[in-house]
């Protein structure tokens, strides 16, 4: 995903990798589970758009930071 997508597209992209990396799809799955929850951690950023915008700004020290 190149930093440039609109929300449209972040949400698509979300959508068809939480599908294949969901835990129901892949039970006992550990890098899976991982996986989805690295997804999910990085859309709440790029799916809202004031938090996407500090993310772009600041990076990701943002989000270690608690902001």
């Amino acid at each position: 995903m190149n930093s440039s997508a609109d929300a449209d597209a972040i949400k698509r992209t979300f959508r068809k990798l939480a599908r294949k990396y969901h835990p129901d799809v892949n039970p006992g799955d550990k890098d899976a589970e991982a996986k989805f929850k690295e997804i999910s951690e990085a859309y709440e950023v790029l799916g809202d758009a004031e938090k996407r915008a500090k993310y772009d700004q600041f990076g990701q020290a943002t989000q270690q930071a608690g902001g």
